[in-house]
Order: C-alpha cells, then sequence, then structure tokens
C-alpha cells in the first residue's frame, strides 16, 4: 500500500476545513443564521472531500516502467485475468518482451480472479490482409502471471517471429 503524501496532506487539510464549517454549522443553528442550512451542505461536502482524498491517497499506485518497454493501450479486459493489448504502429521485436512485462506487473496490481489463479496479459497486432477493408490479429506474445506475483514469477511466451500465426479467436 503506497501511501501518496501531497494527497494525504490535502484530505488532512480539507478535513479540518469541514470540523471548522462543522462548528459553524452548530453555531449557525444556536444563533439562528439564515445561513445554518447552507453550511450543512458545505460542510458535508467537505467532510466528503476529504475523506475521498484520503482514500485515494492511500490507494494510489504508481505505475512500473520497465526499460525498453512501450507504453500500449489495453483493447480488451475481461476482470477474470484475461487482458489484451494492441499497439497502434508496429512494435520492434526487442520491444515485446519488456512491453509484456511491464502490461503484466502493472495489471498484477489490480484484485482480479483469476481463471486458475493467473492473469494472462496478450499483446496483440492488426495488420492488414490482401482483401481490401480487412484486417485480422497477430499474437506478438503472451505474459503469464500468478495472482499475487511479482515481477521475477512472470512466463513470457513469444511465438517464433518466423512462424507467427494469426491467433484464433
Amino acid at each position: 500500500m503506497v501511501v501518496d503524501p501531497l494527497l494525504f496532506k490535502a484530505g488532512a487539510l480539507i478535513g479540518a476545513m469541514g470540523l471548522l464549517f462543522m462548528v459553524l454549522t452548530v453555531a449557525g443553528f444556536l444563533a439562528r443564521w439564515e445561513i445554518r442550512f447552507r453550511l450543512v451542505g458545505v460542510s458535508s461536502f467537505t467532510v466528503l472531500l476529504s475523506l475521498s482524498f484520503m482514500a485515494f491517497a492511500l490507494s494510489y499506485e504508481e505505475r512500473q516502467t520497465i526499460p525498453g518497454a512501450v507504453n500500449v493501450p489495453v483493447v480488451f479486459d475481461n476482470g477474470r485475468g484475461l487482458v489484451v493489448a494492441a499497439p497502434q504502429e508496429p512494435l520492434p521485436a526487442a520491444a515485446v518482451a519488456p512491453t509484456l512485462q511491464q502490461l503484466a506487473a502493472n495489471q498484477s496490481q489490480r484484485s482480479q480472479a483469476g481463471v486458475n489463479g493467473h492473469i494472462t496479459v496478450r499483446l496483440r497486432q492488426v495488420e492488414p490482409t490482401d482483401e481490401a477493408g480487412v484486417s485480422r490479429p497477430r499474437l506478438l506474445g503472451e505474459a503469464r502471471l500468478p495472482l499475487g506475483g511479482q515481477l521475477e514469477d512472470i512466463q513470457l511466451l513469444i511465438p517464433d517471429a518466423n512462424h507467427l500465426a494469426p491467433h484464433p479467436r
């Protein structure tokens, strides 16, 4: 669990402001100020905002970066341990393994119900065919990581570049 100090400090300061607004709200009800009902809204919103800052500060985890990896968007995630990413431009062969490791390491931070206790990350590239307007996905590689595993637990499955075939749908 990583605590972001800036968000945590902001949550504490906003929480102190929320307590101040609550004191003003109580004073407003005792003195029968016309603004007392608006103070209820302001103080409750401020307290909820501070709790949100604190929760985000406690749950925030930075993305891991691996040298040689390329940032690739995730195009499919079934939420049960299968993630598919597809580069928008051709990916160099030397960048496939580090990119798969980076994707798997960043997916392992999420809590998922993986199939057989694993998270599977597939890296696909869409390439055109001879037919006009038709393309097909090509599997560049696959990484498997046990749930709760570390970077060294990642198993890479990279097909031979000479025998790449489209992955079955």
